[in-house]
C-alpha cells in the first residue's frame, strides 16, 4: 500500500502514537432530568446495579477526551461523523448576540464576533502550527482513536473540502483500510458564484469508510424529479394509474423461467429478477406485459415506487441560510438534512452515535429525534452552550448530562508538570508559585493561606483538585487580619483569589463576609490555558474576574418565587461599543436554570429560560411549588452571552 509520510509522522524509526491519558469524568450538569429520575438513579447507583443511559456532551480537549472514551466505549460506537477543520483560515470565533431592553416593543439586538478563546487559539496551533505537517499528524491521531472507538459492524463519515480531502484520504485509507472505504459523497453546499481565475467551489466532500466488512446500510431514497416522471411514467391502466414498463431481467446469467406455462430464457449474461412464484404472481395481477418480441415486461405504477436510490452526489439539501429555522447563526453548522441521511443509512435506533466537532450541535440533534444514543464533544465552551440550548427546544428530549475532565486533566498536568511523589508539600509549593508568575504575582513567606502579593494586593492560589469554598474565604481572611492586618509593615488594599473553581454561592456570600471584616476580594478564576505551554510560553494567559449575580426568593407555604434581581459580568471580553448599548443588566443574560433541591453533588437543571433567534425574550422570575415542607437548597445557574456561567446557591424553608 501507498503511504503519506509528513514531517512528524515518525520518530526514532517509530510512528507517533497518539496520547492516550484515561481521565475519569465528571459530570457537572444533568438536564431535564425529573425528580423521579433522579431518586430512581440514586437507588440504583446504591444498590450496585447500572443506572440507566444518560446522552453525553462533553467539553474538553479531544485528545483527552477520546482516549477517555475508550474504556467504556472502544468497539461500542455504531456511527461516528466529524467535521473537523480543513480551511486554515478556519478558526474558533463566534457570533455573540446583545439584545435590546426587555421593555421596548422591538427587539433591536446587536451581534459582534467572540474572538476564541486562548484554549481554542492553542487547538488552532497544535493543529495548524507547522502547516499541513502538524494537521495531519493530528488527524492521524484522531481517527486513530476513532477507530477503536467504532463497532465492527461501525461507519465513520468525515466531512472535508478541497483544501485537505485528498490528503485526508490517504491517511483514511491507512488507518481503515483501503477495502473499507466505500463513498466519496460530493455535497452542493452553495449557489454557483465566481471565483477569480478559477471554477468556482460550491461543493463539500464526505469520506464514508465503514470498520469491517460486516455493516449497517439501510438504503434510503429520493423523489423522483417530475421532469423525469413525466419521461418515464407514460401509461395509465384502466383505473388511472400511471406506471411505466420495466424489464424483467437483471445483469449476471441465471435460469429460464415458465410465463404463462412457456419457458422463457433471459437475455444473454442476465437473470430473471423474480422468483418463479413472483413471477406467476405478477401474471395473476395482469402486470406482466410482452413486447412484439415475445420479452417479457412488468408495470411499475408510479404511486408504488420508493423513488430513486440516494446516488453519490448530492445537490437536494441545501445548506443553512439565513432565513432557516434551524439556523443558529454558528458559522460552521451543517443543516439537519445532511446528518439525517447519514444516521438514517447507517445506524438504527438505540444505536450510538458519536461527533467530536459537535459545533452547533446538529448530530445530537438529530440523533435525539431519530431515538439514537448519543456523544458529543466540543472544545468550544459557546459550542457547548449553543448545543445545550438547541437540545432543550427538542419536544420531549431525553435527560443527558453534561461532562468534562475537570480536576482529573489537571491532577494528571500537575503530577507531570511538578513531579515530586514523595513530597506533595513542595509539589504544591511548585504550582503555586507557577500560577503566581503568570499572575504576575511575587510569592510571599510564612503564611499558609496568603501565597503572594501583586500590586499591593494579596493573592491565595486555589488548589488544582477542590474548588474555593466559603470556609476557605474565612480562614484566608482570618490570617489576612492576623498576620497582615494594619499593623503589619506590609501595605495591602485586599486579597485576591484564584482558583480553577468556587462554591456556588462564594462570589456573593464571602463578598458580604469580606465586606463585614473590612476585606476587600475579588475573585478571579484560574484559566484553563495554564495547561498549556504554548499558551504559558507565549504569555497568552489571563485571570478574569466572575460574574456578580443577584437572586432573591420569596416564600409562601410550599410555594416559592425566585427572580433575578441583577447580574453583572466584568467588562474585559466584550467590546467598548457593545457595551454601550447596555441599557439593563437581564441584556447580559442568555440562559438561566434552577436546582430546586440541590444535594451537593451535581447541579441537576429542572427548569430553564433562554434565548433563541426567534424568540429574544427570557423570564426573569420563576415560581416552583415543593410536595413536602422543609429545608432546601436552591442553586441558580446563569450563563452570559459569551458562554460563561456563573452559580449562586440560597436556603430555603418552606411549610
Amino acid at each position: 500500500m501507498t503511504e503519506l509520510i509528513w514531517d512528524g509522522k515518525y520518530k526514532d524509526g517509530k510512528k507517533v502514537a497518539p496520547v492516550r491519558i484515561s481521565l475519569p469524568f465528571q459530570t457537572i450538569e444533568t438536564v431535564n432530568e425529573s425528580a423521579q429520575d433522579r431518586l430512581r438513579t440514586l437507588d440504583m447507583f446504591a444498590q450496585g446495579k447500572p443506572t440507566d443511559w444518560r446522552n453525553r456532551l462533553i467539553w474538553g480537549d479531544k485528545k483527552y477526551v477520546l482516549p477517555s472514551l475508550l474504556p467504556e466505549f472502544a468497539g461500542k460506537v455504531n456511527l461516528i461523523y466529524i467535521d473537523p477543520p480543513f480551511d486554515t483560515g478556519a478558526d474558533f470565533s463566534f457570533n455573540a448576540t446583545l439584545h435590546d431592553h426587555p421593555d421596548r416593543e422591538e427587539d433591536e439586538s446587536t451581534s459582534f464576533v467572540k474572538q476564541p478563546s486562548i484554549i481554542e487559539q492553542k487547538a488552532y496551533r497544535d493543529t495548524w502550527g507547522r502547516g499541513l505537517d502538524s494537521y495531519l499528524q493530528w488527524f492521524y491521531e484522531t481517527v486513530n482513536l476513532l477507530r477503536e472507538l467504532l463497532s465492527e459492524e461501525g461507519s465513520i463519515y468525515v466531512h472535508l473540502d478541497w483544501h485537505v480531502g485528498h490528503y485526508a484520504k490517504a491517511v483514511l485509507d491507512e488507518v481503515f483500510g483501503e477495502d473499507n472505504f466505500k463513498n466519496e459523497i460530493v455535497w452542493k453546499r452553495s449557489l454557483p458564484h465566481n471565483d477569480p481565475r478559477k471554477y468556482g467551489s460550491i461543493h463539500d466532500v464526505i469520506l464514508y469508510y465503514t470498520r469491517g466488512e460486516k455493516y449497517s446500510f439501510n438504503r434510503i431514497y429520493t423523489e423522483q424529479s417530475e421532469s423525469y416522471k413525466a419521461s418515464h411514467y407514460t401509461q395509465r391502466d384502466e383505473d388511472g394509474r400511471v406506471y411505466r414498463l420495466q424489464s424483467l431481467s437483471a445483469s449476471g446469467a441465471g435460469p429460464a423461467r415458465s410465463f404463462n406455462g412457456k419457458l422463457i430464457n433471459p437475455p444473454k449474461g442476465t437473470h430473471w429478477r423474480f422468483s418463479q412464484d413472483n413471477i406467476d404472481k405478477l401474471i395473476s395481477e395482469g402486470r406482466v406485459v410482452f413486447t412484439k418480441q415475445g420479452t417479457p415486461n412488468f408495470k411499475r405504477y408510479l404511486d408504488e415506487s420508493k423513488g430513486s436510490a440516494l446516488q453519490s452526489i448530492w445537490t437536494d439539501v441545501n445548506p443553512v441560510n439565513s432565513q432557516a429555522l434551524e439556523r443558529l447563526d454558528y458559522p460552521t453548522q451543517k443543516p439537519e438534512a445532511l446528518l439525517e441521511r447519514f444516521i438514517r443509512v447507517s445506524s438504527a435506533e438505540r444505536d450510538i452515535v458519536l461527533d467530536c466537532f459537535a459545533g452547533a450541535g446538529t448530530t445530537p440533534a438529530v440523533a435525539e429525534r431519530l431515538n439514537r444514543r448519543w456523544i458529543a464533544c466540543d472544545l468550544g465552551r459557546f459550542a457547548i452552550h449553543t448545543t445545550r440550548k438547541r437540545l432543550l427546544a427538542i419536544p420531549n428530549v431525553k435527560p443527558f448530562v453534561v461532562q468534562n475532565l475537570g480536576k482529573y486533566e489537571r491532577q494528571a498536568w500537575q503530577a507531570s508538570e511538578f513531579p515530586n511523589p514523595h513530597d506533595r508539600t513542595t509539589q504544591e509549593k511548585a504550582y503555586r508559585n507557577f500560577i503566581l508568575n503568570l499572575y504576575r504575582a511575587e510569592p510571599v513567606k510564612g503564611y499558609n493561606w496568603l501565597h503572594g502579593m501583586k500590586d499591593k494586593r494579596m493573592v491565595h492560589v486555589g488548589a488544582v483538585d477542590a474548588p474555593v469554598a466559603l470556609g476557605d474565604v474565612k480562614s484566608i481572611i482570618q490570617e489576612f487580619w492576623k498576620d497582615v492586618g494594619k499593623s503589619s509593615p506590609i501595605q495591602t488594599n485586599g486579597i485576591d483569589i484564584l482558583g480553577w473553581e468556587f462554591a456556588f454561592d462564594i462570589n456573593e456570600t464571602a463578598r458580604q463576609q469580606a465586606a463585614s471584616s473590612k476585606v476587600d476580594i475579588k475573585f478571579k478564576k484560574i484559566p484553563r490555558e495554564v495547561l498549556d505551554k504554548h499558551a504559558v510560553e507565549q504569555g497568552d494567559v489571563h485571570f478574569f474576574e466572575l460574574a456578580g449575580l443577584d437572586v432573591r426568593a420569596k416564600v409562601k407555604q410550599k410555594t416559592i418565587e425566585l427572580s433575578l434581581k441583577e447580574f453583572v459580568i466584568p467588562p474585559d471580553d466584550v467590546p467598548e461599543e457593545v457595551r454601550e448599548n447596555v441599557t439593563h443588566w437581564s441584556q447580559w443574560v442568555d440562559y438561566w436554570a434552577v436546582d430546586w433541591a440541590y444535594k451537593e453533588d451535581t447541579f441537576h437543571n429542572e427548569w430553564q429560560s433562554y434565548r433563541t433567534r426567534n424568540d429574544p425574550e427570557i423570564a426573569l422570575k420563576v415560581e416552583h411549588i415543593y410536595e413536602k415542607a422543609g429545608k432546601y437548597s436552591i442553586v441558580v445557574k446563569v450563563i452570559d452571552i459569551l458562554g460563561n456561567d456563573t452559580t449562586k446557591g440560597i436556603a430555603v424553608e418552606v411549610s
